[in-house]
């Protein structure tokens, strides 16, 4: 209503919708897709190719873009992450240390070498204290000074 009591319609002129920027502070799993796309790709064309062969599960653009732009508080599931990881043409384990990277904090190092039960080994001594590295560190080299003596 104008200063007169009378209706006035208001009408705003038409505009395209500013992008959205993504969070200065984007996530490993945000990061990758938010490359993907830096690198030319759009949101549908990732979909369009996110498959599981697995599940067949898809992943479609408006998951990808809340990836990029507002994450979940939780991460997607193993078969969407199989398919996202189909979409960008990464492996399965790169696109799942990304996800455990941005939700739990989790850092995976590359252990070229060694075999599936020294890794998880390491993985179980990487969050314990000094101490109970120092324990764990003197338990080994007395299982090996013990083989090296018998």
């Amino acid at each position: 209503m104008n200063a007169h009591g009378e209706e006035v319609e208001m009408t705003v002129p038409a505009t395209a919708p500013e992008p959205v920027a993504p969070s200065p502070a984007l996530g490993a799993l945000s990061r990758l897709i938010q490359d993907a796309l830096n690198e030319g790709l759009s949101y549908k064309q990732l979909a369009d190719r996110s498959v599981d062969a697995q599940t067949g599960t898809t992943v479609v653009k408006q998951y990808l873009n809340k990836l990029v732009i507002n994450p979940p508080a939780s991460p997607p599931s193993p078969a969407q992450l199989r398919a996202i990881a189909v979409g960008l043409r990464k492996t399965e384990r790169r696109v799942k240390e990304a996800a455990a990277q941005q939700w739990l904090e989790y850092e995976a190092t590359e252990l070229a070498g060694y075999d599936e039960e020294v890794r998880i080994i390491v993985g179980h001594l990487a969050g314990k204290s000094k101490a109970e590295l120092r324990q764990w560190r003197a338990m080994i080299e007395a299982a090996e000074q013990a083989k090296r003596e018998d």
